[in-house]
């Protein structure tokens, strides 16, 4: 039986962000991006989570340009790299000012180790999300065929050696921020045995 993936905000917002993250993105990481919406509003959906599907995509689609060429800073972690990319893009985009923030927010808290669905429900979400595209966390807390549909079509493309590369940099240059300590903890290995990939 195949599985019923949640589908994908269609806003001209939505359509944009998408578009660029393929500008300035792997193919793996874009898969990465999309992957980590579907498993975010596949849990919201079967946990009775109310959240902002546009706004959540468009977090989940620009979270890791701080990790690329064009975006990455000298001195920022990349996930405050990525929200300050975010509130542009809602800027661009003609969102208030609120709202622009939200999408600075919920990229930044993606990096957390937890985020309290009710204060950020969207910034929970793609924190779950991530932590089992990139970690493996907690992979049976999605139905197995959802997880074989979802990988079926966004495959991963060699997304872990990229993103260990990524983390190694990050770590080697800023070794003070979330990516340098996940390094140091052994962020290498988990990623590496992240049963997605087995």
């Amino acid at each position: 039986m195949t599985a019923s993936l949640p589908a994908l905000p269609d806003t001209a917002a939505c359509r944009l962000a998408a578009e660029v993250v393929a500008e300035f993105s792997s193919p793996a990481l874009v898969h990465h991006c999309v992957r980590s919406y579907l498993w975010a509003a596949d849990h919201a959906d079967r946990h009775g989570i109310a959240f902002d599907a546009e706004l959540l995509f468009v977090a989940a689609m620009v979270h890791d340009l701080g990790l690329t060429p064009v975006f990455d800073s000298a001195t920022l972690p990349f996930e405050d790299a990525g929200g300050a990319v975010g509130w542009v893009f809602a800027a661009g985009a003609g969102w208030p000012v609120e709202r622009r923030r939200r999408v600075a927010e919920i990229v930044v808290a993606h990096m957390a180790p937890e985020v309290d669905v009710a204060a950020d429900p969207e910034g929970h979400l793609l924190e779950l999300a991530t932590g089992l595209d990139i970690s493996g966390r907690d992979p049976d807390a999605w139905p197995a065929d959802l997880r074989a549909e979802v990988l079926t079509r966004y495959p991963r493309l060699g997304l872990i050696e990229e993103f260990v590369a990524c983390f190694t940099d990050q770590a080697r240059r800023k070794p003070d921020s979330l990516a340098g300590r996940f390094t140091a903890a052994g962020f290498a290995d988990r990623a590496r045995a992240n049963p997605l990939d087995a």
